[in-house]
């Protein structure tokens, strides 16, 4: 008999690589990893792991044995969601949102579920896209609110369930008194945009040399309200979504970008999870919650 415990944690190692970026992700010690991983071994009757460096690798046995644990993990979330469904509310439903998701959606989607379900708990976290859509097949998360910018994809897993939020159009964000109008002016220009590896950022850089130039990308930084503050100030520009208006009005100007382009907002779940009530629960408020903003 195999313990679905040491089946995630040999799931965990195949996904992260590291036992310390297993220890970290389930604050287990190490040493604690190694011992369930050891006692695996005995289970299963062959060897799952072997040194590589000073790391451990999945030997093919291993493999074989952590692809049969994502499906067993599969399962056993289905029948949880089964079993839910009996007695809603019981279980927390663990959210990863993106900070404009967080900022002007979260809070309406919130009221919602509060008003249909009271007793169902919800955790949330603000976590990049990408590292939410990670999190999620790792099991951190039960659902992420995600994008995805114009001819760009995310890849698909057949085991994630993807639903369209709403769109967000995305606009040059200049100094107030700043008197260009054109993406091909700002050339010379210093810019402030998300870390490199995001999606946002990709997008971003691609549309300036779609314009005829490379960014002087000479500010990174995550947090779009701190990009706000230096455009506001004079320091910058960048390309914003109109979620970040949400709530106030812009102390930017505001230029349209060439096909005035949008992003696509989406909810993600394991699809193993799309039947539990307490997902679609908090799947349904979001939605509602995004259409509430579109048609005001």
């Amino acid at each position: 008999m195999f313990e679905v415990r040491r089946l995630r944690l040999l799931r965990e190692l195949q996904l992260r690589g590291t036992l310390a970026a297993v220890a970290q992700a389930l604050s287990y010690s190490p040493s604690t990893i190694s011992q369930q991983l050891a006692q695996l071994e005995k289970d299963a009757g062959v060897a799952l792991l072997e040194p590589d460096g000073r790391r451990v690798r999945l030997t093919p046995y291993g493999e074989v044995l952590a692809a049969h644990a994502a499906r067993v993990l599969d399962l056993d979330e289905a029948v949880r969601a089964e079993l839910a469904s009996v007695q809603p509310g019981l279980t927390p439903v663990r959210v990863a949102v993106m900070q404009t998701a967080a900022q002007a959606i979260l809070p309406r989607a919130l009221d919602l579920i509060a008003q249909r379900e009271p007793a169902l708990r919800v955790e949330v976290a603000e976590v990049p896209p990408e590292l939410g859509l990670f999190e999620l097949n790792a099991r951190t998360f039960d659902l992420v609110v995600a994008e995805q910018y114009p001819g760009q994809t995310r890849a698909h897993a057949p085991t994630v369930h993807r639903e369209p939020l709403g769109s967000d159009p995305v606009r040059l964000a200049l100094p107030p008194d700043d008197p260009e109008a054109e993406l091909r002016d700002l050339r010379e220009r210093a810019w402030v945009m998300e870390p490199e590896g995001t999606a946002a950022r990709q997008w971003a850089v691609q549309q300036c040399r779609a314009a005829g130039f490379e960014p002087d990308v000479r500010y990174e930084l995550a947090d779009l309200n701190a990009q706000v503050h230096l455009v506001a100030a004079g320091h910058a520009v960048a390309m914003l979504p109109d979620l970040l208006w949400t709530e106030t009005s812009p102390p930017v100007r505001l230029v349209p970008l060439p096909g005035n382009p949008a992003r696509d907002l989406f909810t993600a779940v394991r699809a193993a999870a799309t039947s539990r009530p307490g997902v679609r629960t908090v799947r349904e408020a979001l939605r509602d919650a995004m259409s509430e903003l579109v048609r005001a």
